[in-house]
């Protein structure tokens, strides 16, 4: 069995790569608008925090960094 040169094969990998990293900013958008809307149906990030067995920080943080401001 021929192998493809290394080239052919980093370029390969380097474009699943960037695929796989575009998929994982999506699905993050998507978790921190799904915490958002528990904070808003709940009423605080501790509740949604202790729900879904996180850190309230770690809630926070996500709904901070991935939900657009408007």
């Amino acid at each position: 069995m021929t192998e493809k040169p290394w080239r052919d094969r980093f370029k390969q990998e380097d474009e699943l790569v960037e695929q796989l990293q575009a998929q994982l900013l999506e699905a993050a958008i998507r978790r921190a608008q799904a915490l958002a809307d528990g904070v808003a149906e709940m009423g605080s990030v501790y509740k949604v925090a202790k729900e879904v067995g996180k850190s309230w920080t770690a809630v926070s943080n996500a709904i901070k960094k991935h939900t657009p401001t408007e």
